[in-house]
């Protein structure tokens, strides 16, 4: 087999060291001389391991992402004069029963020497900050809903059903009507007089939802759920201000994915921080999707197919995805809406929003390509490309519904 790197390391990483085996092949010989060393994981050593494979003159430096443990190392190496290259685990699996922190550095450096490795898409430092930003504004975000659901089930403890009338129970009318409960107010009827818009017209409901028995032990708890919900909200907000400052210049791109119906500004943050926008790592829509995990996988042997399901892709991007897609699933009157609707009726609702995530990963590629904002093509799109088809679709409805019908065209006697 070819040798494409004579000169390669690999590297076997954990949260203490490295184990870093360097493979040397010689110039008229067949076997490779392997030398194997460990490397301390602090900064000090880490920045003296790039000396030492500067010194050892390697063209290409491969190592696993193994957790978070591979940034430290990746991060210092990657302005050397060499190839790093980050590999998914799954691409780069040893033997199985042979398998050691020093065979798995050995087994990195024989792959990479060869050229049998796929280099994963490491963003650039600024798309970095802005990962690490939307990732942590995304995980607060989840830690408040939990918070809020908490919120909820002490009132259910106390027999306040305020859920089941106010939507939000943290919005403006839930939120006073939870902190005159904590400061000591339990008439209903007063309690119910503290509500706004909307909400008012729900009294009678309300009344009745906040008769319960709250107590001094639950005043204390919905205290500590609000004081932790504003703490959230705090985090979030400072968060939101930071990223406004690192997607300046990206704003262009944010412009262009928020135009799609159904995906709003956090989207088009956390997309933009995921693939970086820069579609040109992409040779095409179909390598996003399935770097996204949004696509079928291949399963294929002795000439039947087994499981096609979507192989692991970008979870954080898939989140999104996700949620876009499912706003979409609820949208009137767009393309996207009926694509789903479609796909659901012949394949399932699951199945369908995949499908969705796929074709939103599709226009957003397009569309950061070619720098042009998104065409609705009109929830009659497919009646427009099929209009035959569409009409006899709805008379065999109405067939299969038992009614006689006879079709004319407009304006026929």
């Amino acid at each position: 087999m070819e040798v494409l790197h004579p000169r390669c390391a690999g590297l076997d990483l954990s949260k203490s060291d490295a184990k870093v085996c360097v493979r040397i092949v010689s110039s008229g010989k067949v076997r490779a001389h392997a030398q194997v060393t460990t490397w301390s994981s602090m900064p000090a050593q880490v920045l003296a391991l790039r000396e030492y494979l500067i010194g050892q003159r390697v063209t290409c430096v491969v190592m696993e992402a193994t957790g978070d443990y591979w940034k430290p190392f990746y991060y210092v190496l990657e302005d050397a004069p060499f190839e790093v290259m980050l590999v998914n685990a799954k691409d780069a699996k040893n033997v199985p029963g042979r398998k050691t922190d020093v065979s798995d550095a050995a087994w990195l450096a024989q792959l990479g020497a060869h050229g049998l490795l796929r280099a994963s898409f490491v963003p650039p430092e600024p798309v970095r900050r802005l990962r690490d930003l939307t990732r942590t504004r995304t995980a607060v975000a989840r830690e408040r809903v939990r918070e809020v659901q908490r919120l909820e089930k002490v009132l259910e403890d106390a027999g306040i059903k305020l859920s089941l009338v106010a939507s939000d129970i943290t919005g403006t009318s839930g939120r006073a009507i939870l902190e005159a409960l904590v400061g000591g107010t339990r008439d209903p009827a007063v309690l119910a007089d503290l509500s706004v818009k909307s909400l008012r017209e729900k009294i009678p409901q309300l009344t009745a939802a906040l008769a319960g028995r709250f107590t001094e032990h639950h005043a204390f708890l919905v205290a500590t759920h609000l004081r932790l919900i504003d703490q959230h909200d705090a985090a979030i907000a400072s968060i939101t201000g930071r990223i406004e400052e690192l997607m300046e210049p990206f704003l262009p791109a944010r412009r262009l994915i928020s135009s799609i119906p159904g995906v709003g500004v956090l989207t088009a943050d956390v997309i933009i921080a995921e693939t970086g926008a820069d579609m040109t790592r992409f040779p095409s829509p179909g390598h996003l999707a399935s770097w996204a995990g949004v696509c079928p996988g291949h399963n294929e042997s002795a000439g039947r197919t087994h499981s096609t399901r979507a192989r692991p892709g970008n979870r954080h991007l898939k989140g999104a995805l996700g949620a876009s897609a499912l706003c979409i699933a609820r949208s009137k009157g767009t393309f996207l809406g009926v694509k789903y609707r479609r796909l659901a009726r012949s394949r399932g609702k699951q199945k369908a929003l995949v499908a969705i995530e796929r074709t939103l990963l599709t226009i957003i590629w397009t569309m950061l390509t070619t720098g042009a904002f998104y065409d609705e093509p009109g929830p009659d799109w497919y009646t427009r490309q099929h209009p035959d088809q569409a009409r006899d679709s709805a008379v065999q409805r109405l067939r299969d519904l038992g009614y006689h019908v006879t079709i004319a065209p407009r304006g026929a006697a």
